[in-house]
């Protein structure tokens, strides 16, 4: 710009523009685990004035209302991200072999195995079978977490211009996967019977050997990864503070200090949900805006992200209520009661949609957030036109 030109520009131009500007960084930072460093001291406010249990059955009450508009959508929206135009993304060319393959595998493989599996468990009545399936779930979900903050640190980075070495690379996702074997080890256990959406299963102990164990690793690798942000940062002026802030709370406070605080706990998946959901729609606001001209000229960015609001919206019920209670309302009262049945609980339908879910939206995340998907670029702030 010309200084003639900027000459022309009012003054509270400016400002206005820099508060959008602090207003939309603000909101960044919530979105993507800053409002997870709000709610301790708020929790403690609450405890503090209506006391530990009257303040965690509120919580628990509102966030179990709430799953239906935050936890449910963030798991059926991936359904409409993996499986559009698949039979491009399946088999077409322009899609590096490696990514076909690991698309094919996660979008049809996982989710026939997943099927079966529970299926069988169902069919055979066995609670057994199906508590090895929560228990994979289990197993999977510190892996989902540690690979959601990598993704996080690594894009929110990017959209900055800073970029990671594959030494640096190699540390950071290094510490990841540490934390996630802390989290699943974390703490030492006994085993027995544990319940799980109504079903009752045996779970083997998880020994101290193995805690002590994996702590150790997780806490060698925090060092590392301290000592390569420290060089990073002496090497580039600075590392930014808001993919590391989200990068810490995802990996530290979602993942492994979950017992924290006893109301903050309550609300880990949905703050994890909104941090997910905040990329979503970066991407599809973003591919939408670039649709919206020639040659495409496809419906204004609004429409399209309210249509895809409400599609994941209404997948998510039925994943997660309309399905499941159908199923168990026709299909469970006809069954004898024995004790196996009885150790299915009374919405065994609910537990197998609710596990089959979680697990496959662990396996599509994997592909849908890989550098290799073409969608991906949208991520990055377009040019302005």
């Amino acid at each position: 710009m010309t200084g003639a030109a900027a000459a022309v520009v009012p003054a509270d131009t400016f400002s206005e523009n820099a508060a959008r500007g602090l207003s939309a960084q603000a909101g960044e930072l919530l979105a993507v685990g800053g409002l997870t460093l709000v709610l301790f001291p708020l929790s403690w406010l609450l405890r503090a004035s209506f006391g530990p249990h009257a303040s965690e059955l509120a919580v628990g009450f509102v966030m179990f209302h709430a799953a239906y508009f935050i936890n449910d959508p963030h798991f059926s929206i991936t359904y409409l991200l993996f499986y559009k135009q698949v039979q491009r993304r399946a088999f077409g060319r322009e899609t590096p072999t490696a990514q076909r393959v690991r698309y094919l595998i996660a979008g049809f493989l996982v989710p026939a195995v997943l099927v079966l599996w529970a299926g069988l468990a169902l069919a055979l009545r066995s609670a057994e079978a199906l508590g090895w399936l929560v228990q994979t779930m289990f197993l999977l979900v510190g892996w989902h977490y540690a690979k959601q903050g990598f993704g996080v640190l690594t894009v929110l980075c990017a959209r900055r211009g800073v970029r990671f070495r594959a030494r640096e690379r190699s540390v950071i996702l290094g510490h990841c996967y540490a934390a996630w074997a802390f989290a699943t080890a974390n703490p030492a256990s006994a085993a027995g019977q544990f319940e799980e959406k109504g079903v009752v299963y045996w779970a083997p102990a998880h020994p101290r050997w193995l805690e002590l164990a994996t702590g150790g690793v997780f806490a060698l690798s925090t060092l590392l990864l301290a000592a390569v942000l420290l060089a990073k940062a002496r090497r580039e002026r600075g590392v930014p503070l808001t993919p590391l802030l989200a990068f810490f709370v995802t990996i530290w406070f979602w993942t492994i200090f979950t017992g924290l605080d006893p109301l903050v706990r309550y609300v880990i998946p949905a703050l994890h949900s909104v941090q997910y959901l905040y990329f979503v729609g970066l991407m599809k606001r973003n591919e939408a805006r670039a649709q919206e001209g020639p040659p495409t000229f496809a419906p204004p960015v609004a429409t399209r992200l309210f249509a895809l609001t409400l599609s994941a919206l209404v997948l998510g019920w039925l994943f997660f209520h309309g399905g499941p209670a159908l199923f168990d309302t026709t299909s469970v009262p006809k069954w004898p009661r024995n004790a196996a049945n009885d150790a299915l609980g009374p919405t065994p339908f609910f537990a197998a949609f609710f596990v089959v879910v979680n697990i496959h939206h662990y396996f599509m995340d994997t592909v849908i957030w890989r550098r290799e998907n073409p969608d991906t670029r949208f991520l990055q702030t377009l040019p302005p036109s």
